[in-house]
């Protein structure tokens, strides 16, 4: 029998809490996660990311950039962890099973290229013409 193969799969937690959410119910939903989040490392289902702290700096052609907010508030990254799935679709089931959605919080999946970038292949970065 084959063992079936994975690939990585950047998760990233975007938004804020519901301002409706009492704080203790986030604080609750939070250390679920956090449990949740132990049990998957584990099982090798994820592994290691972090929380991204509100400092940061931008870096364009035109320089460096450390006076944001750099994005709308719905548009905030709150950290990112790394997802070891068999396909998209089962890298999305595992993060919906996610105790802190509850509260506003949304998860963005992205699979992790191997390949190296380049000007002559198409990838998120070409412009759209």
């Amino acid at each position: 029998m084959s063992t079936p193969t994975t690939s990585d799969y950047l998760l990233l937690s975007r938004g804020q809490w519901d301002k409706a959410s009492a704080k203790a119910d986030i604080e609750s939903a939070i250390e679920k996660f956090y449990a949740w989040y132990e049990a998957q490392i584990e099982k090798g289902r994820f592994k290691p990311g972090s929380r991204l702290t509100m400092e940061a700096a931008l870096v364009t052609r035109e320089g460096v950039s450390t006076d944001g907010p750099f994005a709308e508030g719905k548009e905030v990254i709150g950290g990112y962890w790394i997802i070891v799935a068999e396909s998209l679709a089962a890298a999305a089931a595992l993060a919906a099973e996610s105790p802190v959605l509850l509260h506003g919080i949304r998860y963005e999946i992205r699979p992790l290229e191997a390949e190296r970038g380049s000007a002559y292949r198409t990838t998120n970065e070409t412009p759209v013409t």
